[in-house]
Order: structure tokens, then sequence, then C-alpha cells
């Protein structure tokens, strides 16, 4: 063949031209492939929208179009992109900080198959020999059966074969299922005795004494007697009766005994996972404590007897990773070779990205956004894949800086396997590393969606972009720190990995709290700090949001220009909500309307009768300052500010509000943006915001810098200020520098992660952090400030 170049080696770009999705504005880009591309820009500039919402989206919904139409049915619908051109893209794998499935029997094991590997390991040389893998797996009960067994062969003949007691092996702790824990209830949250059934005895939300879930127990038992006065056998039928069919009016309804009813339907899912009111209740109403039969580890006693090196299935588990690793370099048997060395590869990977501290039995709803993120990466670590577009949403969130180094490593050993690699990202260390940057803005919501830089980082340095500007911005130390009020004193705080730790918390000025990832800082602020009186804690958890709730709704705006529009007007405050009376009644206030179509892609369309206002005419006619309800939340939130915070339409209610929301730095979202779009980090300072007005003297904030742009983090830098010098006592755990330069004290835990960790090693001011550099933080943070 020629010298010339083969046509298929000239499609080294994916082009993408007309996007429009979200706030962006016919956006026009080349990203070179095979190449580490980083998206940068502010909070809301529109990265996610170009690169999850436009790229990986189609790139999601051709792969699904190539698969059967009754497989389709059974996948998520997704409509195709606004967008005009998309050429070039590959098979794309989105790593994004979604937390993983809070299912109370999901493990760091058993969402990375390191359980599965284990159980076969156990059923092969584990001594005594007790059974298959099931014999050792959590989730599977050991049944045992008796009867008639039928067996189909060839030809429609069936055999039968009788048989007795016959056992199918499985590890789960009967006991506690395989839980790991158990749940003493507290009868007084649950019953109030003093009460019959239909004055309200039973305390359990959604158990109304006129309600259908009440209907059953006035059926079978006296409705008007107190339950103290109830006999011993109405006792038992009402707390603990087996099920069984009654009549409710006229209709066949399972009763059951209130205790196991509500242990079924609240106690036995996992806690984050329950709706605010209902986790409320059973944290309230529930004690819990380790499984006593099967010690936590929720295996039972035939899996926990089969032993390897003197090590059961339950003690390596249990294990901090890197130690698990050593334990199977331990294991000396040539016929699980091929087994020992996947298992390796697997934890080695663990400790290669930073997550060697975790322990196989953590429940994965317990590991942070960026812990998750990680821990899917690992899969993706050893893959024979290659020419693939990996999509990271900030890989970087909750590392320390000398995290971030390994993290990068990790990127690009990922594009010198022949990958697209985009990573949204805000960490100038991250951005240093990229072939190719794109800049989007310049500002956020509506300011935003354009792009500003395409190119390399030298051209982006030179480039007088917000980014470009603030790439090499650095944080000075303080030169004088504020004087500590007093002290939190923390004594032999124990939870988790901290040995025994000693520390006073200093109050009254902005106290910062870091140490490399699973150094125990959470453990410390979490375990120690949270729970006392007048500590207000806004941590990483998601906002619950719908396509129906927007930041008006979430922090509670919408309650004082309510009632305003009604005095106004004369009217009911219902008729000015969108969830409510004033809905438009084509689309129920939506504003769209959404056409399900079977196995093919939910269409959406605005709604024609409001023309997406989500408003019935009659109420958009009602005006309040001049601007109807659909037009107030079309505003923006410092437009929002400046219209309720002077003139007729003063309401000073309003104006607090979203005065706390421009001081976190949202001043350009609009007030009727449906919380579904918000990206990560305006969805955790709407959390700040809302929490600020709450009463309380001492704020803990858990890594606020997650997904703020460079700029931003000045701005937060000036609200932790303001929040110390109107008399609070701020506590951050976090790990940008920017912040620990900035503080007035610093404890720094370490000097590793997991029982590597867990002991305070520094305390005192950056300037003292600096001139010891004697931690890894204060190397990290020498470097930056001299940087």
């Amino acid at each position: 063949m020629s010298a010339t170049a083969h046509p298929a080696d000239t499609h080294d770009l994916i082009r993408v031209q007309g996007a429009r999705e979200n706030n962006l504005k016919d956006v026009d880009v080349e990203i070179p492939k095979r190449r580490l591309t980083v998206f940068t820009g502010v909070s809301g500039s529109g990265k996610s929208s170009l690169v999850f919402a436009t790229i990986a989206a189609e790139s999601q919904r051709m792969i699904n179009e190539t698969y059967s139409t009754f497989v389709q049915g059974f996948m998520p619908s997704l409509a195709r992109p606004e967008v005009d051109v998309l050429e070039g893209i590959t098979t794309a794998i989105v790593v994004d900080q979604e937390r993983m499935g809070a299912n109370v029997r999901s493990t760091v094991g058993t969402a990375t198959d390191a359980n599965a590997m284990l159980r076969v390991l156990f059923s092969r040389i584990g001594d005594p020999y007790v059974g298959p893998p099931t014999a050792f797996a959590f989730n599977v009960p050991t049944r045992r059966a008796g009867g008639v067994m039928s067996t189909e062969k060839a030809g429609g003949k069936v055999e039968k074969k009788v048989v007795k007691n016959a056992v199918y092996l499985g590890g789960m702790c009967p006991e506690c299922e395989g839980r790991g824990t158990v749940s003493d209830l507290d009868l007084t949250q649950i019953v109030d005795e003093s009460k019959s059934l239909s004055e309200g005895a039973i305390l359990v939300p959604g158990y109304t004494a006129d309600g259908w879930m009440v209907a059953a127990f006035k059926a079978v038992l006296p409705a008007d007697k107190p339950i103290s006065t109830f006999t011993k056998a109405e006792r038992e039928d009402f707390l603990h009766a087996e099920p069984r069919k009654v009549k409710v009016e006229k209709i066949n309804v399972t009763y059951e005994g209130l205790i196991p009813k509500i242990r079924k339907s609240m106690f036995s899912k996992d806690v984050d996972s329950l709706q605010p009111h209902i986790k409320a209740f059973v944290e309230r109403a529930a004690v819990f404590a380790d499984c006593p039969a099967c010690g936590g580890t929720r295996l039972n006693e035939v899996a926990r007897s089969a032993k390897i090196n003197g090590r059961s299935i339950a003690d390596v588990c249990a294990m901090q990773i890197t130690d698990a690793a050593a334990w199977v370099r331990g294991i000396d048997d040539q016929s699980v070779a091929p087994l020992k060395a996947s298992l390796l590869h697997l934890f080695d990977s663990f400790v290669e990205i930073g997550l060697g501290y975790l322990s196989l039995d953590r429940p994965a709803g317990t590991l942070s956004g960026g812990e998750a993120q990680r821990t899917k990466m690992i899969r993706h670590l050893g893959s024979a894949l290659t020419d693939v577009t990996y999509v990271f949403d900030e890989p970087t969130i909750g590392l320390h800086p000398h995290d971030i180094q390994r993290m990068n490593k990790l990127l690009l050993e990922l594009r010198d396997k022949g990958n697209t690699v985009l990573v949204v990202e805000h960490k100038p260390e991250t951005i240093a590393i990229a072939d190719h940057v794109v800049d989007l803005g310049p500002g956020a919501g509506t300011a935003g969606g354009t792009v500003c830089f395409e190119g390399d980082v030298a051209g982006l340095q030179a480039s007088d972009t917000l980014t470009g500007r603030h790439l090499s911005y650095r944080a000075p130390l303080k030169e004088s720190v504020r004087e500590a009020t007093g002290a939190i004193e923390v004594r032999g705080a124990s939870t988790h990995n901290l040995r025994d730790v000693d520390v006073d918390i200093p109050l009254g000025v902005l106290c910062v709290v870091t140490g490399v990832a699973g150094s125990g800082k959470s453990s410390l602020i979490h375990g120690s700090v949270a729970g006392h009186e007048d500590v207000v804690v806004i941590d990483q958890g998601a906002i619950k949001g719908s396509r129906r709730s927007n930041p008006a709704t979430y922090t509670g705006l919408l309650e004082p220009i309510r009632k305003a529009f009604a005095k106004a007007n004369g009217v009911k405050p219902a008729l000015f909500s969108a969830n409510s009376e004033g809905a438009c009644e084509s689309c129920n206030g939506n504003g769209m309307i959404y056409t399900e179509l079977g196995f093919m892609d939910t269409v959406a369309t605005v709604c024609d009768e409001c023309e997406g206002r989500r408003f019935q005419a009659s109420v958009l006619e009602l005006t309040f300052g001049g601007l109807n309800i659909a037009e107030v939340l079309d505003l923006p939130v410092a437009d929002a500010h400046a219209f309720f915070a002077a003139g007729e339409s003063k309401v000073p209610a309003a104006a607090t509000i979203l005065q706390r929301m421009e001081d976190v730095g949202l001043g350009y979202l609009k007030l009727g943006q449906p919380l579904n779009t918000l990206s990560g980090g305006e969805r955790q300072r709407l959390k700040l915001a809302v929490r600020m007005g709450e009463k309380g003297g001492v704020y803990v904030l858990d890594e606020p810098t997650t997904g703020l742009h460079l700029a931003d983090v000045e701005n937060l830098l000036g609200l932790l200020d303001r929040l110390v010098d109107s008399g609070k006592s701020v506590i951050v755990i976090e790990h940008h520098q920017a912040v620990m330069a900035h503080a007035d004290w610093i404890i720094d835990i370490g000097p590793g992660a997991g029982h590597d960790g867990g002991t305070v090693i520094f305390e005192g001011t950056p300037a003292q952090l600096v001139a010891g550099a004697s931690t890894l933080t204060g190397q990290h943070l020498a470097e930056y400030v001299a940087g």
C-alpha cells in the first residue's frame, strides 16, 4: 500500500455543531480523539450540558438503538439532544458522582465483584469444606425442601423424584437476614398507650386515626378503648399478629400485627433511602445494634467456620483492603492461581486509586460521591476496551492534593491505552495535564453557554477568560489570624479509624480540618461534633429534585411570595402554586406535556395552553408590583432580590432568603428552574443558603468547594469570613489549599488513610503548618503558597 494515510485514520475528531441543550447557545467544538480534554468554566456555565447531556447522551441513545425493539422496551428512553451535528462520537462510558445505590445489602465487596471471587476461593480451598460459593453469600439463605421434584426431559417427558430434606446452602445469618444489624424498637415512639385507636394511638407516619392503614386495626380490635387497657390477647393481636384475611367495609384485606408490619415496610429498608419524615421516625423509634448472632458479619456460623491461613471470609471482608491484599499474597495454592491473580489485581486497583483504606464489608450507601466515583472507576482500569470515550465528572472531588497526583496518573493511563478521556474539572492540578481545554462561560446560567476558549493549557493561561485569569491564582496566607473565643473539647474519639483522639476545636474562628482521603476527618467531625446542640451541619447529601421542584419551592421562598400575591389581589395563596389550584389544567403545572410512547422516547413538548408558564390564564392576570407569578419565577435571583427588597413590591421575608442565595453565589439562578437541572455544586450551595437561615452558633461544612470554579472559591472565602465576623464558629472539612491558606486554625489528621491514619498530626495556624512542612498537607500547602 502507498505511504498515503488510510482514510479510516482521518476520523480523529469529535465534532459538535449547534448544541443547544439547557443554556448552550449554538455551541460548536472540535474535540481531539485519543486525547485528554478538560472542560472548565464557572459552575452553571454549561459544561455538563455539553459533555453529559449532549455528547454522552447521544452516544448512549445510539447504542440503545442497536438493540431490538423488544429489548429497548426495558431500557430508559432517551430523547435526542438539541444539537445540529454530532460526528465522530464513540461508545461513551460515564463515570459520574451519583452515590451508589443505598440498598441495605450492597457493600463495597458486592459492588466490585470482590465478594464473588472470595466466595469461590473459600468454596475451593476453605478448611473445612462447607459447600459451594452460595454457602458464603450473605444474601442467600439456607433452605431445606421436601416433596416431589419434577424435571422436564426431551420429548415432553417429566421425571419425578421424591426428595426428603434436601438442603440448599446459603451463607445468610438467619437472625438479621444478612443485614448485619438488628433493631430493637422503642414502643413509646410507636404507640401512645394513653389513647385509643380512634384518638390516634398509632404514632407511625401515615397511620392517621381515620385513615385506611388504621381501618384494619379498628375492624379487629376495640377502637375506643385506650391501648393501656387492652387484654393480653388483644395486645398480642395488636402488636404481633400473624398475617390473616379480615373484612374492612366489605373488602378483604390482610391484617397483620403493627410491629411486623412496620418492620417490613420501614425498618428493613436502608435508612438513607427513606423519605425525610419516615427516616426521622425510624431513627427515633429504632435502636440499631450489631446482630449478636453473627457479630455484624451478616454470615451464619457455618460460613464463618471455613478458614484459609487462619482467616474466615468474614475476617477478610472486615480487613482494610491493603491488609486483605497482603493476606491474598500469602495464599500458596496453585489450584487457585488465576483467582488469586484476579483478586490481587482488584485489591491493587483499590490501593492505586486511593481507596485502600476501605473494607469490603463497608455498606455502599455510606460512600461519599468521590469514593463512589472512584469505586466505579476500578472496573475500567483493567478493561481491555480501547477507543472508547470515558467521561468523568470532577474525579478529584474529595481528594487531598497528594491523591490528585495519583488520579491524574490514572486518567493519563486510560488515555495512553488509546481512549478519549473527557473530564469536567475545576482543579488547576488536573487542568494542567490536559492535551486540550474547552472553557465555557463567560458566566453562569443565561450569561454562560458559549465557548470562551479552545486550545492547550498554555493558551488558556495566556487568554483573558475568567478561568485563564484564575488558573495561577493563589490565596495568600493570612497576615493575622483571629483568636478563639472558646473550644469544643473532643476527648477519646474512636469512631471508625480514630485512635482515642483528644483535640480542642476552637470556636469563633474559621477552623479547617484536613488530611488525605480516609484519614478520619469526617469521622472526627460527624462523630464528635455534629451531635451537639447549636451545631448546623451542611453535608454533601443530595437534594432530591424532581421536575416539579425548583429553588423557590426548596428554599421556602415561594411561601412569602404567594402570600404577597394573594394579599395584593384578595385571593387564596394556593392559586399561585403550580402544584396546587393555580396550575394549568392541560399540563398539571409542569409547563411541558410529557407523552409516553411505550418503548420509544418520551416526548416533551411545551404546553399550548399556558405556553410553558405553568399557570392558568386567569392566575396570570393577577399581578404584584407589575409582574405576574410566572414572570417572577422567571427572574434570576439577583433581579428578584432587587424586586422584593424595595418599593411597593417589598417583601422582607423573600428578600432575606434571596440575599442568602446571592451570598452563596447563586445570583444567576432562575427562581423557577427545575432542581433536576442543577449541577452538583449548585445543589450544595442551595442547601447552604437554606441552612444559613437556621439558628445555630457553629456551622460545619463538608467540602463546600465541591463543584466550584476558581473564581467562585474567592466568593466562598468571603462568605465564610462574613459568617465568622457575624459571631458564628465555622468548621470546614476541606482539601482545597485556598481554604486552608485562609483558615485561622488548621487541624491535620493522618498521617495516612484507614488504620494508617486516625491521629491528629498537626494543630496550629496555616503559617506554622507551612513553616514546618512536616506533614503531606504542609508540603502541598507550602508548594501552593510558593507557586
